[in-house]
């Protein structure tokens, strides 16, 4: 009924982008096709596909499934409005986040959070609001 869609943009895919862009653009796709499907540059450049082609929010019946996979991410990426320098940026940041992942075991937002957490609750413990509310009391 459908050509081959997935549920996320598949790696096989990533050749056919090679000519959606300009010269740099083209040289970043050729080399990461190169790649085997797990390298964490493989993985960013799904990741960035997969955001720009919106894959979280298709499914089966909507018109990006009845295209495919492979039409729905060159279409894309040839109509991202940005230059490919911001295309390729978009990469560099989604492999920032696929490296603190897969060095972290959690994704980069996350780990922004529980820094977040950390920061307000060390200064918590050391307001004078928050010794006098352990009973403890600072003196000055």
């Amino acid at each position: 009924m459908y050509p081959d869609s997935e549920i996320l943009f598949p790696p096989r895919c990533i050749p056919l982008l090679a000519e959606t862009r300009g010269k740099a653009w083209k040289a970043l796709v050729r080399r990461v096709a190169r790649l085997p499907e797990d390298h964490p540059d493989t993985l960013a450049l799904s990741l960035t596909v997969i955001r720009l082609a919106g894959c979280l929010t298709c499914d089966m019946d909507s018109y990006r499934a009845s295209l495919g996979c492979a039409a729905c991410s060159q279409r894309a990426v040839a109509g991202f409005k940005g230059t490919d320098e911001q295309l390729i940026h978009r990469f560099e940041e989604a492999r920032e986040e696929i490296e603190a992942y897969l060095n972290q075991g959690t994704p980069l937002p996350a780990r922004r959070k529980a820094a977040s957490r950390k920061a307000r609750a060390s200064r918590a413990t050391s307001s004078p609001k928050a010794a006098k509310s352990s009973g403890t009391s600072r003196k000055r």
